[in-house]
């Protein structure tokens, strides 16, 4: 896990609406383009830093791109803030 490429990336308000959107079910790039008031190719470039980031994943079905939560990265962002209280954690 890259914390920093993941950090990055959540930085952005746009990028969290994106996640958002993708919480509850896959979507293709031109049904998450249509809910911003923004060109598909800056829709395209924040679901490519989404991706670099590993926060979401890409799958093909016939002529369509869907992305959808990589939930596996969020269970270990989790842990590792969960850690970083490990002392204050082994007191307890």
């Amino acid at each position: 896990m890259a914390i920093t490429e993941i950090l990055k990336a959540i930085s952005d308000p746009i990028r969290r609406d994106i996640l958002e959107l993708l919480k509850d079910d896959k979507m293709c790039a031109g049904d998450i383009a249509k809910k911003f008031d923004l060109t598909n190719a800056t829709v395209s470039y924040h679901l490519s830093q989404l991706k670099k980031a590993g926060l979401i994943s890409v799958s093909k079905e016939k002529n369509f791109i869907f992305y959808e939560l990589n939930l596996s990265v969020f269970e270990d962002i989790l842990v590792w803030i969960h850690q970083l209280g490990g002392k204050e954690n082994e007191k307890n």
